[in-house]
């Protein structure tokens, strides 16, 4: 059986879990292997195929069958490419909650691999129900080097993840052309929403449940009476959770944050609509040459669609700019851990260059273009610090 070395590098914890503890760097190696059958060729994002995965380390062993398919949009035309992987039952990476659905993020664009790792450690000080827990792996498939990839844990509703319950919903805000037969779809005036809930089917009673509240609520909310104490927007949505996922993607300046795509809701019937959780920071946070986001100064979600006519309501303001205010305090302990990360998968990031050769290349949509880590890692800090810095000088 084919063998390859899997470096464990980095594990981040959530919210969810019933007793979080602070989870340690690893400090034992780890041997995985992924084989798909025949050496079958992972070459569309639409139909899984089957193989094993056989993970080795100190305290976490196994070897399971898979199913495989690759995943991205605009990322799938890259060299280097992200993945789907089911189990048939479900597993743990280095002791992470059980589940059976994982990604493995290439983030090739992103060459510092940190963009990702730093929203998600801004989702862990928020008022979010849930943020994914990542690490990063050395990954070989078909026994083949392909790279340094981001285990993440996938979005799905369950009670390790997504706590929706068995009656309640993920929503991704999405576009027609990234979606396909098989998703389940619904307009309002303003958005296309994706049911990402894999037993409900369209036209069903659930399907109107869901897709009458997301009307409603928009309706509500673009009413005259929208500020309404008692029958306003804050009778439909949890303003909190609304206000901590902007602030996330304001502070990275997530291009695709304004409503575009992988923007997710929860909803639970019975309760109030939640925005979360975060996802998807590759092109954020400075990594960007188009629509002004690789500026450290300017606005950019509150001026979309349903943020926008949040923003029109002064209470909701103030409450922004008090909040951010928790975030702008824990400046210094996100950098930190970006910092103490970057030093753990420095080997790894060499490897991976010597596959990929990515440093001082340009990569769609790199704004700034580095011929070394250390400066790559220099400018997504200081980029962070500096964004951080011109909010509160607006928001003081």
């Amino acid at each position: 059986m084919k063998r390859f070395l899997l470096l464990a590098i980095f594990i981040s914890t959530i919210s969810c879990v019933k007793e979080p503890t602070e989870y340690k760097l690893p400090k034992f190696f780890s041997e995985t292997y992924i084989n798909t059958d025949k050496d079958e060729i992972i070459n569309n994002r639409i139909e899984y195929i089957d193989g094993y995965l056989e993970f080795k380390s100190e305290d976490w062993n196994f070897l399971e069958p898979i199913r495989i398919k690759g995943r991205g949009y605009s990322s799938w035309d890259f060299p280097k490419k992200s993945y789907n992987i089911n189990f048939f039952e479900e597993v743990t990476f280095f002791g992470l909650p059980e589940h059976d659905r994982w990604v493995f993020s290439a983030n090739h664009n992103d060459k510092t691999l940190l963009r990702n790792a730093l929203a998600f450690e801004l989702g862990k000080i928020s008022n979010l129900d849930w943020t994914p827990n990542y690490g990063y792996t050395d990954l070989y498939l078909n026994d083949k080097y392909i790279g340094l990839y981001q285990i993440i844990e996938k979005i799905e509703a369950s009670y390790n993840r997504v706590r929706v319950g068995n009656d309640g919903y993920i929503l991704e805000i999405d576009q027609i052309s990234r979606t396909n037969e098989k998703d389940i779809l619904f307009r309002t005036n303003r958005l296309l929403f994706n049911i990402k809930n894999s037993n409900i089917t369209e036209n069903s009673n659930e399907f109107y449940l869901v897709k009458e509240f997301l009307n409603q609520t928009e309706d509500i909310l673009f009413s005259n009476n929208f500020k309404d104490p008692n029958d306003g927007y804050s009778k439909y949505l949890d303003i909190d959770s609304f206000i901590d996922w902007y602030l996330i993607n304001e502070i990275t300046k997530n291009n695709d944050a304004v409503f575009w795509t992988s923007c997710y809701m929860n909803y639970i019937p019975g309760q109030k609509l939640k925005m979360g959780p975060i996802w998807d920071f590759d092109i954020a946070l400075g990594n960007i040459n188009y629509n002004n986001n690789e500026n450290i100064s300017g606005y950019w979600v509150n001026s979309r669609l349903w943020y926008k006519r949040l923003f029109e309501d002064p209470q909701f303001v103030e409450r922004v700019k008090n909040r951010f205010l928790h975030f702008y305090s824990n400046k210094e302990s996100i950098i930190s851990k970006i910092k103490e990360l970057s030093n753990y998968i420095e080997k790894s990031r060499i490897k991976n260059n010597e596959k990929w050769n990515i440093l001082g290349k340009y990569l769609w949509p790199n704004y700034k273009v580095f011929d070394s880590f250390e400066d790559e890692d220099e400018y997504l800090i200081e980029w962070f610090e500096a964004r951080l810095n011109w909010l509160e000088s607006k928001w003081r």
